[in-house]
């Protein structure tokens, strides 16, 4: 039986995650689970659960509280008109078949690999929030045909391989082609839906060894970290929502920038046993 101080201090800990990555979710369109994941992955490992399955549980956790969190935040935004329709419904299928493909991939691979390719992963996010502009343009709109059947799989494959909704890779895509940042965030939200339903129904079915499996775990998904964080973005997805329309972000964004690039750093240092 665990140490129950232990068990309320990891309690603790994933409240707090599940307030801050709600507030994310809705403020800066990066998607919680670039929070979630390592939260996840200090929680279990705290408690005593390791393995070569572990990065497999924290991402399919992670999904699985973004589709809670994605549809409270587009329901949100289009309170607001902010959601942009044609493009996520032209872009799903694309993201979807990307998804269910990550999916597949990550059932095969082991924690070492899934952090060497979070971490790496998380870096080039982290980067692009540091250093990225607003005035930079790939096209004047969405891309269509060739370049659309292309983009939209492969940003449905790396958010699964990260365990993050859409915003972290689909607000830069919006932004570069010229959509407002309010409606980039906001269409996101609708791809994090996209994203999380198909790769989290898999990862229910995906056997995860049960000495290593934190108890109320199904299939790859953690029932306990989920409630406990889904408790906490129900109630702040919505401030988040309500501090992107009321403010600019850029601020808080590059302070969140130097964050996720340590947790990058911190993730590879882990992956390769530096």
């Amino acid at each position: 039986m665990q140490d129950m101080g232990l068990l309320l201090q990891m309690l603790a800990l994933l409240l707090f995650i599940g307030a801050f990555a709600g507030v994310l979710a809705g403020l800066l369109g990066v998607g919680g689970g670039i929070v979630l994941v390592p939260a996840f992955f200090y929680a279990f490992q705290t408690l005593g659960y390791g393995g070569p399955q572990l990065m497999q549980m924290c991402l399919a956790t992670s999904l699985a509280t973004i589709i809670v969190t994605s549809v409270r935040s587009v329901l949100g935004h289009n309170k607001k008109g902010a959601v942009d329709w044609e493009i996520l419904r032209t872009w799903a299928p694309g993201i979807v078949i990307g998804a269910i493909v990550g999916m597949l991939l990550v059932a095969q691979l082991r924690t070492t690999t899934l952090q060497a390719i979070f971490g790496g992963l998380a870096l080039i996010v982290g980067l692009y929030m540091g250093f990225g502009r607003s005035h930079w343009r790939l096209g004047q709109a969405m891309p269509k045909g060739i370049l659309r059947a292309v983009l939209s799989p492969v940003m449905g494959f790396l958010s699964v391989l990260m365990g993050i909704g859409g915003g972290s890779f689909g607000v830069p895509t919006m932004s570069l082609y010229n959509v407002p940042i309010h409606r980039a965030v906001a269409t996101a939200a609708g791809f994090g839906v996209l994203i999380a339903v198909p790769s989290v129904v898999g990862f229910l079915f995906v056997a995860i060894d049960p000495a290593s499996r934190p108890p109320y775990t199904l299939g790859a998904v953690n029932g306990v970290a989920f409630l406990v964080t889904i408790a906490m973005t129900l109630l702040t997805a919505p401030l988040g929502v309500r501090l992107a329309h009321a403010m600019d972000p850029k601020p808080l964004k590059r302070v969140f920038a130097v964050f996720l690039v340590l947790v990058a750093l911190n993730m590879l240092r882990r992956a390769f046993g530096w």
